[in-house]
């Protein structure tokens, strides 16, 4: 496996300082956020891809993934949603996908992930959220299977999808091979599934992973590896024996008043964890 690091933990600097400074801190990959203030899709325009591209080059990195879960541009952290109320309203997280797809087409990104359909809200139709979800996402599938990009749903805590078994419910209702999963190791984690196990049980359709450590009570706030309670040596042990040799990204987004410390530590912690 390869680790890669979040610019989402960059936010307070600009896109290409990020990049530059998760290269000397030697990780081998990046993700780009694919929100303010890095590469939202709209106000990042043609010169910005290219010039993205030949720092990441400069560098010797590559594009571990596109993180278009998050839209602060419009809404929020997880507004909007592709399980909206309001057709009108989950048509722009529709909008939002397809940018990222051209975008990773043009950056030569192989993966977007994106959020497991939304937030619930209270709302108790589980089934007809669902299927909303499905049908919304069924609207990018073509274009993503044209320019070869994965759509990679990322299950989390409180979410119309978090756990294992409904993503493989989910996942069999999808007729089209790059609608992927973006396995969050945390996320697996809060929602107190074992992470080593289940990554057998998801194997064939893992296409990615995010990681960060959690503590001991399962709360959903990223840590440094080392300041949980997550057996990553077991989980890398599990990863291994898939044959998985893509990319973990590291996501530490609460330390961005020091995001070179948190991600020269969790490098640290997780070589040392490697079997």
């Amino acid at each position: 496996m390869k680790f890669a690091f979040s610019t989402n933990a960059f936010k307070k600097h600009p896109l290409e300082d990020a990049v530059m400074k998760i290269g000397e801190v030697g990780y081998e990959g990046v993700e780009i956020l694919c929100d303010v203030p890095h590469a939202y899709p709209p106000v990042f325009k043609k010169e910005d891809r290219r010039s993205l591209k030949r720092l990441i080059s400069n560098y010797n990195l590559q594009i571990s993934n596109l993180n278009a879960f998050t839209l602060y541009a419009i809404q929020d952290i997880y507004h909007p949603s592709w399980i909206e109320d309001k057709t009108t309203f989950a048509q722009l997280r529709i909008e939002h996908t397809i940018n990222c797809i051209m975008l990773a087409k043009d950056v030569g990104a192989k993966n977007l992930s994106t959020e497991p359909g939304g937030p619930v809200d209270g709302r108790i139709d589980r089934k007809k959220l669902e299927k909303l979800f499905v049908s919304n996402l069924s609207k990018v599938t073509e274009v993503a299977e044209r320019e070869g990009v994965n759509i990679l749903v990322e299950p989390e805590p409180n979410m119309l999808i978090e756990r294992s078994e409904q993503f493989l419910n989910f996942i069999k209702r999808i007729r089209s091979e790059v609608v992927r999963l973006n396995f969050d190791i945390g996320h697996f984690f809060c929602v107190k599934e074992d992470p080593a196990k289940i990554v057998h049980k998801l194997s064939d359709y893992i296409e990615h992973f995010h990681l960060a450590d959690i503590a001991k009570s399962r709360v959903h706030d990223h840590l440094i590896p080392g300041k949980g309670a997550i057996d990553f040596r077991s989980v890398f042990k599990a990863i291994d024996e898939i044959g998985y040799n893509g990319f973990v990204t590291v996501e530490l987004y609460p330390y961005q008043d020091d995001p070179i410390y948190a991600a020269s530590n969790a490098l640290k912690v997780l070589n040392d964890n490697i079997i």
